[in-house]
């Protein structure tokens, strides 16, 4: 592993700190998509940033953004390439982007324990459950509400503002909420 100059780490978190542009409550680094930082020579970079999902429309703007950040710092010659691998995760988002999440009115991404891919279970929307150990959604926390905390939740839809959200409502505070969706 190649160890990150000074330099490299100081424009990583110029360029880490640039918000998503769909979910401007979290920052690049926070949403886990920018990767590293390379310096080639004295004022030319390359910024590796991996999509949350291929064809994503957002890669534009935040390549875009990451440009005019490391320009405005003295960067003459700024690339940002697309890395698919290894591919994003909701694992990649970092605890505070998480807790930004909930605070903004959404309910983050469970936490996946293993590097396993995430199953697709098509049954129950709802995710209140006593858990008995078993079927799909065994070992599974449910997806809580961002405004009260209840675990009593439904899915109203698959698909919400973006494709990596869905729409769900609680049943308790009967607030509807997105969720972002584990990948």
């Amino acid at each position: 592993m190649v160890t990150a100059t000074a330099l490299e780490a100081e424009l990583l978190e110029l360029a880490g700190a640039v918000p998503d542009p769909e979910l401007p409550v979290l920052t690049l680094r926070e949403l886990g998509v920018l990767r590293a930082v390379h310096v080639h020579g004295t004022d030319a970079v390359e910024v590796d940033l991996t999509p949350t999902y291929t064809g994503c429309p957002a890669i534009e703007a935040m390549s875009v953004d990451i440009e005019r950040v490391l320009r405005a710092h003295g960067i003459r010659e700024v690339t940002v390439r697309t890395v698919l691998t290894p591919a994003w995760s909701t694992d990649d988002i970092t605890p505070e982007g998480r807790e930004k999440l909930r605070e903004f009115g959404i309910a983050p991404p469970r936490v996946r324990h293993d590097s396993d891919p995430v199953p697709l279970t098509l049954g129950p929307t709802r995710t209140h459950r006593t858990d008995t150990g078993t079927g799909a959604d065994a070992g599974t926390e449910p997806v809580r509400c961002p405004h009260c905390g209840s675990a009593d939740t439904e899915l109203l839809s698959r698909f919400s503002s973006t494709a990596c959200k869905a729409l769900r409502r609680c049943l308790a505070c009967r607030e509807p909420f997105d969720h972002f969706k584990e990948l």
